[in-house]
């Protein structure tokens, strides 16, 4: 599995638009065959910070991902809500019967 965060800050008047619009892709991502999760999480401290917490199936899923109507629709809407542009970083899930453990 692949997982990717993706974090974002926003600004702190569009906080609600952004949580709206990134709800409706979350809804409509955990429904593509490739992606097993699709979290969105709020910082407690800083409510304008954000990780989308991606795991997808297999290596080509967040290619497929990008290419949906959903994610296009989101990322036109929430791309003038950002304070910073976002980031990621990609992750590999270590299992442990993976590991000889």
């Amino acid at each position: 599995m692949l997982i990717v965060h993706v974090h974002v800050q926003v600004k702190p008047e569009a906080v609600a638009a952004f949580t709206a619009a990134t709800l409706e892709n979350a809804r409509h991502s955990v429904r593509e065959p490739g992606i097993a999760r699709f979290d969105v999480i709020q910082q407690s401290d800083d409510p304008t910070r954000f990780v989308l917490v991606e795991v997808y199936r297999h290596a080509e899923a967040p290619a497929r991902h990008k290419e949906t109507a959903h994610y296009a629709k989101w990322r036109d809407a929430v791309a003038p809500l950002m304070a910073a542009p976002r980031t990621s970083v990609k992750f590999v899930n270590l299992h442990p019967d993976d590991a000889g453990w």
